[in-house]
């Protein structure tokens, strides 16, 4: 099954407008992974470690405030419990444990945001989990009880096409579908795993170039060269690669020039 939109399906309302997000708050006990004061001045979306695979209290309740005070969208990033492999390993959890631990997550991030005048407005899923929800249904329905279980309506920020967007339309949540500036793609639209070589794209002219496209033109290269159709609301910028901030300026920079409104997804 392709996971990208299939050739000749719409692509969201306005293609020249996008979201951007990263992952930011990856901090665990004064040690910090992400420039979280520079990137929140790129971005529109900022998905906040939960603490399952980064983050903790002092860093969730920094990068809510931060957030807040510049006007970003405050996403939680929910992820399998996995602080030793920085939520990447892939795991087995019983669905039941699964959705109880996504609304926990959410639940811990949701005070921060509360506490600095604002509220969560989406949630996006962290590496293994992301990737398995993609395909695993039942995965898929846990994150989206979990979603209920938190209470509200959030929407969900994943792959176009994925398991758990079909399962979140289904409970009537909003989906918002998400294309990756760093990430190489295969031919059925799913992303490279990270355990295979050249999943994460390095070389800053190539990210540029591939962002451009994808969010002008609705489509990517493949890691094999077929042209693979991406219908993206939202774009990823990792903060956790070196020299984060510095692409991130560029890749905003691109788009404006290439007439594209950066603004929070609708």
């Amino acid at each position: 099954m392709a996971y990208g939109t299939p050739p000749g399906e719409p692509r969201p309302a306005d293609p020249r407008s996008i979201d951007l997000n990263a992952d930011l708050g990856e901090g665990l006990g004064g040690r910090q992974l992400t420039d979280d004061e520079a990137l929140l001045t790129m971005v529109t979306s900022a998905n906040v470690a939960c603490g399952f695979h980064a983050g903790d209290p002092s860093t969730m309740r920094k990068v809510c405030a931060l957030a807040a005070a510049r006007g970003v969208r405050i996403g939680a990033q929910v992820s399998y419990h996995d602080l030793p492999g920085f939520g990447r390993r892939p795991m087995d959890v019983p669905s039941r444990e699964l959705a109880d631990e996504v609304a926990y997550q959410i639940g811990a991030l949701r005070v921060f945001a509360q506490a600095a005048g604002t509220d969560l407005a989406y949630v996006k899923p962290h590496g293994a989990l992301y990737n398995r929800i993609v395909w695993d249904e039942g995965q898929a329905d846990a994150v989206v009880d979990g979603i209920l279980l938190a209470g509200g309506e959030l929407p969900v920020l994943g792959l176009p096409g994925s398991a758990v967007h079909r399962s979140a339309s289904a409970a009537r949540l909003p989906v918002v579908t998400e294309a990756f500036a760093d990430r190489a793609y295969r031919p059925d639209g799913t992303l490279v795993p990270r355990t295979e070589p050249g999943a994460v794209i390095s070389d800053p002219e190539q990210v540029i170039k591939r962002s451009v496209m994808m969010v002008t033109e609705g489509s990517v290269f493949a890691a094999s060269g077929e042209r693979v159709p991406v219908a993206a609301e939202s774009l990823c910028l990792h903060g956790d690669t070196p020299g984060a901030v510095e692409l991130a300026v560029r890749v905003r920079e691109a788009l404006l020039a290439a007439g594209v409104n950066i603004r929070p997804f609708v």
